[in-house]
C-alpha cells in the first residue's frame, strides 16, 4: 500500500497559548483552529507538518519556528516529540504552564473557590520513569533490530538510540534485550513490545510480550513508599514516579482524619495502605490481577479488600468515613458521585491523572462540598500531563 502523502501548512501562525491537551494554539488565515507540537506561546510557526485535519482544527508539528521564546532549550532526546513533547521548555516554565492550564480547566468548569498550589516536584525532570513499553523497528538498511516508539500522530515507528525520560538501568536492559534478538537473528514482527519496570534499588524486571500470546509471568518487584513494602507486577498497575508519588501520599495522609477510611480504585493498595493502614480501612479494586496484589499487600495489616467496581461499592460509602478516589481518566461514574453527595461523608480526597474529568466531577459535588486543597504533582516531567490533588470537606461538617 502506498505511504499516504504528507501535507504541510507553510502560512505563519502565531502561537497563543498552551492548552490542556499539551498542544500549542494557533489559529490559520481561515480562522480555523491549530493545534501543534514543537512550538512555544509567542513563537510564529513557518512549517508545520499535518498529522490530523478535520472541518473545524488542524492539528500539525511545527519543522520550522521564528521568533524564538526565551523559556525555549534544546530537547535532550531526538525522538522527544514521541514520548516527552515539553522537553523544549525551560523546566521552571513547564511547572508555571502547568498551574495555567489548570486554572483554565477551573475557568472551563466555573470552579471559582479553588487556590491552586505550585506545583510540587522532586526536581529530578530527566531519568524518573520506572516504567517504560517500547516498540520494535527492524532496519532493513543494518538488517537490525532496534527499540522504537511511534511518530506522535501516527502508527508510524521511531527507531531510537538513546532516551532519557526511563531510568537508565530500564534503558541498559532494553539495549540488552534487543542485542540478543539481533544475535538469534530474531523476526520484530513477532513481539508486540518490550516491557520493562524497575525497582528504586534498581532491579529490573519485564521481557517481550509476543503477538497473540497472553503476557507472561514476570518476576515480581518490591518497592517502599513512606516506609511501608510493597509488591506488585511489571506489567500491572503501579505508580511511575514514586518520589513524587509519596508527596502526594504526605498530603493525602494529612487530610485523612476519620477512623474509617474507604479507597476507591485501589489498585494494589498503595494510597490507603501508605495513609490509613491504621485505621478501619477498606479498599476496592475491580481488576483481578491488580487484586491479587493487593490482597498479598493487605495481609498482616487489618484492612479489607473487596472484589468489585467501585460504583459497586457504594454501600461503603458512609457519613463517618473518608473518601480517596483515584480513578482512571474517565474520571467517577455519576452514581457514585450521587452516592457521595446522598450519604455526605465529611472528606473527599480525589487524586488525578485528568484535571479534566476531574473538574466536572468536582463541580458536581460542590454542591454539599467545599474545597480545602488544590495541590498539582509534576508526576510526568517533560510531558503535558499533570496529576492532581483536590481536598473537599462536607460544608457542614460530618453528617453523623
Amino acid at each position: 500500500m502506498p505511504r499516504k502523502r504528507e501535507k504541510y501548512i507553510t502560512e505563519c501562525i502565531k502561537v497563543q497559548k498552551l492548552i490542556p491537551g499539551g498542544q500549542a494554539l494557533g489559529e490559520l488565515a481561515s480562522g480555523k483552529k491549530v493545534f501543534l507540537w514543537g512550538v512555544l506561546p509567542g513563537e510564529i510557526a513557518t512549517k508545520c507538518q499535518v498529522t490530523k485535519e478535520k472541518n473545524s482544527y488542524v492539528e500539525a508539528i511545527a519543522l520550522e519556528y521564528r521568533q524564538p521564546s526565551s523559556a525555549r532549550m534544546a530537547a535532550k532526546d531526538k525522538c522527544y516529540l514521541a514520548t516527552s513533547p515539553w522537553q523544549i521548555m525551560d523546566y521552571d516554565y513547564e511547572l508555571a504552564q502547568k498551574a495555567e492550564i489548570l486554572r483554565e480547566v477551573f475557568r472551563q468548569h466555573q470552579i471559582e473557590n479553588g487556590q491552586i498550589n505550585t506545583v510540587k516536584t522532586d526536581g529530578l525532570d530527566f531519568y524518573y520513569r520506572n516504567k517504560m513499553e517500547y516498540a520494535l523497528y527492524y532496519d532493513h538498511g543494518t538488517a537490525k533490530i532496534y527499540p522504537a516508539f511511534h511518530r506522535r500522530g501516527s502508527h508510524q515507528k521511531v527507531p531510537i538510540l538513546s532516551s532519557s525520560i526511563e531510568r537508565p538501568e530500564i534503558w541498559v536492559q532494553a539495549q540488552t534485550v534487543v542485542q540478543e534478538l539481533n544475535a538469534q537473528g530474531a523476526d520484530a514482527r513477532k513481539y508486540q513490545s518490550l516491557l520493562l519496570r524497575c525497582s528504586q534499588d534498581g532491579e529490573v524486571s519485564g521481557g517481550l510480550l509476543e503477538n497473540g500470546c497472553p503476557h507472561p509471568r514476570f518476576d515480581l518487584l518490591e518497592d517502599d513508599i513512606l516506609g511501608y513494602r510493597y509488591s506488585y507486577s511489571p506489567n500491572g498497575f503501579f505508580q511511575i514516579n514514586l518520589p513524587v508519588y509519596e508527596l502526594a501520599l504526605q498530603d493525602i495522609k494529612r487530610w485523612t482524619k476519620t477512623d474509617k477510611v474507604l479507597d476507591l480504585y485501589a489498585g494494589v493498595g498503595t494510597i490507603g495502605l501508605s495513609v490509613a493502614r491504621d485505621r478501619e480501612l477498606i479498599l476496592v479494586e475491580s481488576n483481578q490481577a491488580a487484586y491479587a496484589e493487593l490482597e498479598r499487600n493487605c495481609q498482616g495489616t487489618g484492612a479489607r479488600a473487596v472484589l468489585a467496581k467501585s460504583e459497586d461499592a457504594l454501600e461503603y460509602i458512609q457519613p463517618d468515613i473518608t473518601v480517596i478516589v483515584d480513578p482512571p481518566r474517565a474520571g467517577c461514574e455519576g452514581k457514585l458521585l450521587e452516592k457521595i453527595l446522598t450519604a455526605e461523608p465529611q472528606t473527599v480526597i480525589y487524586l488525578s491523572c485528568n484535571p479534566a474529568t476531574q473538574g466536572r466531577d468536582v463541580k458536581i459535588l460542590l454542591e454539599k462540598y467545599q474545597i480545602r486543597q488544590v495541590q498539582p504533582y509534576n508526576f510526568f516531567p517533560r510531558t503535558p500531563h499533570l496529576e492532581n490533588l483536590i481536598v473537599l470537606e462536607h460544608r457542614h461538617g460530618a453528617q453523623l
